[in-house]
C-alpha cells in the first residue's frame, strides 16, 4: 500500500500516486485516522535529512514490525563510512568474489535485499547487475539509486557500475545460462535469508522488513544450481559463520570475517568457459 497525506505536495502527491500504480497497490491517506490501518505496510516519502529537500521512499509499519522507515541509502551513515573505511579490496567480501590485482569482475547479486554489499563491490570497480524479485525492494533500491546519481562524487557508480533488474533471479540466471559469454557474469553472489534466530529482538528492522516482504528463501537450493550454471568464474554465497552449507552443498572453499563466511562454488560451466 501507497500512502498520501494532505499535508504533502502536489509533487509528492502525484509521485506516489504514481508510484502506486507501478506496483498495482492501493492508496490510503495518512492524514485521516485510521485510513491506513487495515495494512501492514505502507510506502511513502519522507525527510531522511532536515536540512535537505530531498524526498527519500521508505517502508513503514503500521503496527510493532518495526519503528520508522525501512529505506536505502547509498551515500550517507553506515554505508557511507564502509565505502569510505570498511577496508576496500582487502575485506573479506572483495577477496572472497576475487577482486585482487585490479581484477574488476562482472557480478550478478541475484539476492540484491538492500543492496549493501552489491553498492561496496561496484564503490570498488565491479561492475554489478543487482536482481530483486520483490517489487516493493525494488523499488526502494531505484529510490536509491536516484539519489546516490545526484551526488556529483558517486554518480558514476550508478550511471556505470550499478544496475537494476527487478525479476525472479532464478528464472534470469537460467536465461542468461544460455547465452554466450559475453552476456554472462564472471561472479554470481548469493546472500540468502538468513536462518531465522531464537531471539526476534536481535534482529534489526530492516532483516525483519525483508523477512515479511521475501520470505525464507526456501528455493536458495534451486537458485545456487541456477548460478553455478550461468556463472564463468565462480559462485560466493554469503552465510552466518556455523551455519549450514546452502543445500548441504560443500563449497571448495571460504573466506571468513568476524561474523560472515563466504562460501565459494565452482561453476558447473568449465568446459564452456574454458573454451
Amino acid at each position: 500500500m501507497v500512502a498520501t497525506s494532505a499535508q504533502q505536495d502536489s509533487t509528492t502527491q502525484a509521485r506516489l500516486r504514481a508510484l502506486a500504480r507501478q506496483l498495482q497497490l492501493p492508496v490510503c491517506d495518512l492524514s485521516t485516522p485510521g485510513a491506513c490501518s487495515t495494512f501492514r505496510f505502507y510506502l511513502s516519502l519522507f525527510s531522511a535529512n532536515p536540512q535537505d529537500n530531498t524526498k527519500t521512499l521508505g517502508l513503514a509499519s503500521t503496527g510493532d514490525d518495526f519503528k520508522g522507515n525501512v529505506h536505502i541509502d547509498f551515500v550517507h551513515g553506515k554505508l557511507g563510512h564502509r565505502r569510505q573505511f570498511g577496508g576496500g579490496r582487502g575485506q573479506a567480501l572483495a577477496k572472497a568474489i576475487g577482486m585482487k590485482q585490479g581484477n574488476n569482475p562482472t557480478i550478478v547479486d541475484a539476492t540484491a535485499g538492500l543492496g549493501r554489499d552489491a553498492f561496496i563491490l561496484a564503490s570498488l570497480g565491479a561492475q554489478v547487475t543487482m536482481i530483486e524479485r520483490s517489487p516493493i525492494l525494488a523499488a526502494l533500491l531505484e529510490d536509491g539509486l536516484q539519489r546516490l546519481a545526484a551526488e556529483p562524487e558517486l554518480s558514476s557508480i550508478a550511471g556505470q557500475q550499478l544496475r537494476l533488474v527487478q525479476a525472479n533471479a532464478i528464472e534470469w540466471l537460467q536465461q542468461h545460462a544460455n547465452e554466450n559469454t559475453a552476456n554472462r557474469p564472471e561472479v554470481v553472489y548469493l546472500d540468502p535469508m538468513y536462518p531465522h534466530r531464537s531471539k526476534s529482538a536481535l534482529v534489526k528492522k530492516e532483516m525483519r522488513a525483508l523477512r515479511v516482504l521475501v520470505g525464507d528463501d526456501d528455493d536458495a537450493g534451486l537458485l545456487l544450481q541456477a548460478a553455478r550454471q550461468c556463472a564463468l568464474k565462480r559462485v560466493v554465497v554469503k552465510r552466518p559463520k556455523g551455519a549450514a552449507f546452502v543445500d548441504d552443498s560443500k563449497p571448495s572453499g571460504n573466506v571468513q570475517s568476524k561474523n560472515t563466511r563466504y562460501d565459494i562454488y565452482p561453476v558447473s560451466n568449465a568446459r564452456e568457459h574454458n573454451s
